[in-house]
Protein backbone atom coordinates (compact mmCIF):
# COMPACT_ATOMS: atom_id res chain seq x y z
CA UNK A 1 0.00 0.00 0.00
CA UNK A 2 1.56 3.32 -1.03
CA UNK A 3 1.63 6.26 1.35
CA UNK A 4 -1.19 8.20 -0.31
CA UNK A 5 -3.55 5.21 -0.26
CA UNK A 6 -2.60 4.56 3.35
CA UNK A 7 -3.54 8.13 4.23
CA UNK A 8 -6.88 7.83 2.43
CA UNK A 9 -7.83 4.70 4.39
CA UNK A 10 -6.49 6.08 7.68
CA UNK A 11 -8.82 6.64 10.61
CA UNK A 12 -6.75 9.49 12.03
CA UNK A 13 -4.22 11.01 9.65
CA UNK A 14 -5.79 12.16 6.41
CA UNK A 15 -4.27 13.20 3.10
CA UNK A 16 -3.80 16.74 4.41
CA UNK A 17 -1.96 15.60 7.56
CA UNK A 18 1.81 15.27 7.45
CA UNK A 19 3.80 12.24 8.52
CA UNK A 20 4.51 12.07 12.24
CA UNK A 21 8.22 11.55 11.56
CA UNK A 22 10.53 14.44 10.77
CA UNK A 23 14.12 13.67 9.83
CA UNK A 24 17.13 15.81 9.16
CA UNK A 25 20.65 14.97 8.04
CA UNK A 26 20.03 11.24 7.69
CA UNK A 27 23.47 10.79 6.14
CA UNK A 28 25.21 12.60 8.98
CA UNK A 29 28.50 11.06 10.09
CA UNK A 30 28.35 12.02 13.76
CA UNK A 31 28.28 9.22 16.36
CA UNK A 32 25.41 11.09 18.01
CA UNK A 33 21.86 10.13 17.09
CA UNK A 34 19.44 12.89 18.12
CA UNK A 35 15.78 12.36 18.93
CA UNK A 36 13.04 14.86 19.80
CA UNK A 37 9.84 13.27 21.09
CA UNK A 38 8.06 16.60 21.70
CA UNK A 39 9.40 18.50 18.68
CA UNK A 40 6.02 19.50 17.23
CA UNK A 41 2.53 20.52 18.29
CA UNK A 42 0.44 19.48 15.30
CA UNK A 43 -2.99 17.95 15.84
CA UNK A 44 -4.61 15.69 13.21
CA UNK A 45 -7.35 17.64 11.47
CA UNK A 46 -10.02 15.13 12.43
CA UNK A 47 -9.37 15.92 16.11
CA UNK A 48 -9.84 19.68 15.69
CA UNK A 49 -8.29 21.54 18.59
CA UNK A 50 -8.94 18.84 21.21
CA UNK A 51 -11.38 21.29 22.79
CA UNK A 52 -8.63 23.74 23.73
CA UNK A 53 -8.08 27.42 22.93
CA UNK A 54 -4.94 28.41 21.04
CA UNK A 55 -3.32 29.85 24.17
CA UNK A 56 -3.20 26.34 25.63
CA UNK A 57 -1.87 24.77 22.44
CA UNK A 58 1.27 26.91 22.47
CA UNK A 59 2.14 26.03 26.08
CA UNK A 60 4.47 23.34 27.35
CA UNK A 61 1.54 20.99 27.80
CA UNK A 62 1.41 20.68 24.00
CA UNK A 63 5.12 20.49 23.09
CA UNK A 64 8.68 21.25 24.20
CA UNK A 65 9.01 24.95 23.46
CA UNK A 66 12.21 25.87 21.64
CA UNK A 67 13.65 22.39 21.28
CA UNK A 68 12.86 22.08 17.56
CA UNK A 69 15.13 25.02 16.73
CA UNK A 70 17.92 23.72 18.94
CA UNK A 71 17.64 20.19 17.55
CA UNK A 72 17.74 21.28 13.91
CA UNK A 73 20.69 23.61 14.43
CA UNK A 74 22.61 21.06 16.49
CA UNK A 75 22.00 18.37 13.88
CA UNK A 76 23.62 20.55 11.24
CA UNK A 77 26.49 21.76 13.43
CA UNK A 78 27.68 18.31 14.48
CA UNK A 79 26.55 16.46 11.33
CA UNK A 80 24.15 14.26 13.31
CA UNK A 81 21.02 12.42 12.22
CA UNK A 82 17.90 13.86 13.87
CA UNK A 83 14.65 11.88 14.17
CA UNK A 84 11.77 13.95 15.57
CA UNK A 85 8.02 13.68 16.10
CA UNK A 86 5.70 16.35 14.70
CA UNK A 87 2.45 15.81 16.63
CA UNK A 88 1.49 17.27 19.97
CA UNK A 89 2.06 15.28 23.13
CA UNK A 90 -1.62 16.00 23.83
CA UNK A 91 -2.59 13.67 20.97
CA UNK A 92 -0.26 10.95 22.25
CA UNK A 93 2.94 11.38 24.21
CA UNK A 94 5.74 9.70 22.30
CA UNK A 95 7.94 9.58 25.40
CA UNK A 96 5.48 7.59 27.51
CA UNK A 97 4.78 3.85 27.43
CA UNK A 98 1.39 3.50 25.71
CA UNK A 99 -0.13 1.66 28.70
CA UNK A 100 0.33 4.51 31.21
CA UNK A 101 -2.38 7.11 31.87
CA UNK A 102 -0.18 10.02 30.77
CA UNK A 103 0.20 8.52 27.29
CA UNK A 104 -3.00 10.30 26.23
CA UNK A 105 -3.55 12.85 29.00
CA UNK A 106 -7.02 13.77 30.17
CA UNK A 107 -5.49 16.40 32.46
CA UNK A 108 -2.16 18.14 31.83
CA UNK A 109 -0.94 20.32 34.68
CA UNK A 110 -4.22 22.07 35.57
CA UNK A 111 -5.72 21.93 32.06
CA UNK A 112 -8.49 19.49 31.18
CA UNK A 113 -8.02 18.07 27.68
CA UNK A 114 -11.65 17.84 26.60
CA UNK A 115 -10.85 16.03 23.36
CA UNK A 116 -9.22 13.19 25.31
CA UNK A 117 -11.96 12.66 27.86
CA UNK A 118 -13.84 9.42 27.38
CA UNK A 119 -11.51 8.26 24.58
CA UNK A 120 -12.23 4.65 23.68
CA UNK A 121 -9.62 1.92 23.74
CA UNK A 122 -10.00 1.63 19.96
CA UNK A 123 -9.36 5.34 19.38
CA UNK A 124 -6.37 5.27 21.71
CA UNK A 125 -4.99 2.32 19.75
CA UNK A 126 -5.43 4.24 16.48
CA UNK A 127 -3.39 7.15 17.85
CA UNK A 128 -0.68 4.75 18.92
CA UNK A 129 -0.69 2.94 15.59
CA UNK A 130 -0.61 6.05 13.39
CA UNK A 131 1.63 8.41 15.38
CA UNK A 132 3.55 6.65 18.16
CA UNK A 133 4.46 3.46 16.28
CA UNK A 134 5.82 5.02 13.05
CA UNK A 135 8.07 7.34 15.04
CA UNK A 136 9.55 4.61 17.18
CA UNK A 137 9.79 2.16 14.29
CA UNK A 138 11.88 4.73 12.47
CA UNK A 139 14.23 5.18 15.41
CA UNK A 140 14.53 1.38 15.62
CA UNK A 141 15.33 1.13 11.92
CA UNK A 142 17.98 3.86 12.12
CA UNK A 143 19.65 2.13 15.07
CA UNK A 144 19.46 -1.25 13.30
CA UNK A 145 21.25 0.18 10.28
CA UNK A 146 23.90 1.92 12.35
CA UNK A 147 24.63 -1.25 14.31
CA UNK A 148 24.74 -3.27 11.09
CA UNK A 149 27.26 -0.78 9.71
CA UNK A 150 29.22 -0.97 12.99
CA UNK A 151 28.89 2.77 13.50
CA UNK A 152 29.40 4.22 16.98
CA UNK A 153 25.99 5.37 18.21
CA UNK A 154 25.39 7.64 21.19
CA UNK A 155 21.71 8.41 21.69
CA UNK A 156 20.68 11.87 22.89
CA UNK A 157 17.02 12.61 23.60
CA UNK A 158 16.43 16.37 23.42
CA UNK A 159 13.77 18.08 25.54
CA UNK A 160 12.93 21.41 27.17
CA UNK A 161 11.31 22.22 30.51
CA UNK A 162 9.31 25.05 32.05
CA UNK A 163 11.01 27.73 34.20
CA UNK A 164 8.27 27.35 36.82
CA UNK A 165 6.29 24.25 37.74
CA UNK A 166 3.42 24.16 40.24
CA UNK A 167 4.42 27.64 41.37
CA UNK A 168 8.03 26.66 42.11
CA UNK A 169 10.88 28.26 40.15
CA UNK A 170 13.39 25.87 38.65
CA UNK A 171 16.97 27.11 38.99
CA UNK A 172 18.61 24.84 36.42
CA UNK A 173 19.55 26.12 32.99
CA UNK A 174 20.06 22.60 31.67
CA UNK A 175 19.93 19.08 32.99
CA UNK A 176 21.24 15.71 31.93
CA UNK A 177 18.89 12.75 32.45
CA UNK A 178 19.77 9.10 32.75
CA UNK A 179 18.84 5.81 34.39
CA UNK A 180 20.88 2.62 33.93
CA UNK A 181 23.60 3.85 31.58
CA UNK A 182 26.07 6.20 33.23
CA UNK A 183 28.73 6.48 30.53
CA UNK A 184 27.80 9.73 28.84
CA UNK A 185 26.12 11.75 31.65
CA UNK A 186 29.26 12.26 33.80
CA UNK A 187 31.15 13.64 30.79
CA UNK A 188 28.26 15.93 29.95
CA UNK A 189 27.85 17.09 33.55
CA UNK A 190 31.56 17.92 33.87
CA UNK A 191 31.63 19.80 30.59
CA UNK A 192 28.49 21.81 31.32
CA UNK A 193 29.63 22.72 34.84
CA UNK A 194 33.01 23.78 33.49
CA UNK A 195 31.25 26.47 31.45
CA UNK A 196 31.05 28.48 34.67
CA UNK A 197 27.80 30.30 33.97
CA UNK A 198 25.31 27.44 34.25
CA UNK A 199 23.24 25.80 36.95
CA UNK A 200 23.33 22.18 35.79
CA UNK A 201 20.88 19.51 36.89
CA UNK A 202 22.03 15.97 37.61
CA UNK A 203 18.84 14.04 36.83
CA UNK A 204 17.00 17.32 37.31
CA UNK A 205 14.37 18.55 36.68
CA UNK A 206 13.40 14.98 35.82
CA UNK A 207 14.87 11.51 36.16
CA UNK A 208 14.41 8.76 33.58
CA UNK A 209 12.24 5.77 34.51
CA UNK A 210 10.59 2.84 32.78
CA UNK A 211 7.08 4.10 33.57
CA UNK A 212 7.73 7.78 32.87
CA UNK A 213 9.87 7.55 29.72
CA UNK A 214 10.06 5.52 26.55
CA UNK A 215 12.83 6.67 24.21
CA UNK A 216 15.81 6.23 26.52
CA UNK A 217 14.68 2.95 28.16
CA UNK A 218 13.63 1.32 24.89
CA UNK A 219 16.02 2.71 22.27
CA UNK A 220 18.97 3.49 24.51
CA UNK A 221 19.12 1.09 27.44
CA UNK A 222 17.43 -1.95 25.88
CA UNK A 223 19.64 -1.65 22.80
CA UNK A 224 22.82 -1.25 24.85
CA UNK A 225 23.56 2.23 23.51
CA UNK A 226 25.41 4.94 25.37
CA UNK A 227 22.67 7.50 26.02
CA UNK A 228 21.45 10.55 27.87
CA UNK A 229 18.55 12.95 27.90
CA UNK A 230 19.16 16.69 27.72
CA UNK A 231 16.63 19.16 29.13
CA UNK A 232 17.02 22.90 28.44
CA UNK A 233 14.95 25.53 30.24
CA UNK A 234 12.44 26.97 27.82
CA UNK A 235 12.92 30.66 28.53
CA UNK A 236 16.53 30.27 27.35
CA UNK A 237 15.54 28.90 23.93
CA UNK A 238 12.24 30.63 23.26
CA UNK A 239 13.67 32.65 20.34
CA UNK A 240 16.08 32.14 17.47
CA UNK A 241 18.98 33.78 19.28
CA UNK A 242 18.69 31.49 22.29
CA UNK A 243 18.30 28.41 20.12
CA UNK A 244 21.40 29.32 18.14
CA UNK A 245 23.47 30.01 21.26
CA UNK A 246 22.51 26.75 22.91
CA UNK A 247 23.04 24.72 19.76
CA UNK A 248 26.52 26.22 19.45
CA UNK A 249 27.33 25.46 23.07
CA UNK A 250 26.11 21.88 22.85
CA UNK A 251 27.87 21.34 19.53
CA UNK A 252 31.19 22.38 21.04
CA UNK A 253 30.70 20.25 24.15
CA UNK A 254 29.46 17.16 22.34
CA UNK A 255 32.29 17.32 19.81
CA UNK A 256 34.80 17.34 22.68
CA UNK A 257 33.03 14.45 24.40
CA UNK A 258 33.00 12.35 21.22
CA UNK A 259 36.76 12.78 20.96
CA UNK A 260 37.22 11.86 24.63
CA UNK A 261 35.18 8.70 24.17
CA UNK A 262 36.99 7.82 20.96
CA UNK A 263 33.75 7.98 19.01
CA UNK A 264 34.50 10.94 16.73
CA UNK A 265 34.15 10.13 12.99
CA UNK A 266 37.36 9.76 11.07
CA UNK A 267 38.25 12.48 8.60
Amino acid sequence: MDSELARETSLLLGVNDVSPVFEQNAAGRSPFLLTSDHYGRLIPKVLGDLGLPERELVRHIAWDIGIAGVAERLSEMIDAHLVAQRYSRLVIDCNRPPHVASSIPRLSEATTIAGNEGISREDAEIRRREIFDPYHRRIDAVIDQRLHDKRPTLLIALHSFTPVYAGVARPWHIGTLYHRDKTLPPHLLRALRAEGDLVVGDNEPYAVGDETDYTIPVHGEARGLVNTGIEIRQDLIADDSGQQQWAERLARILTEIAMTLGAAPRA
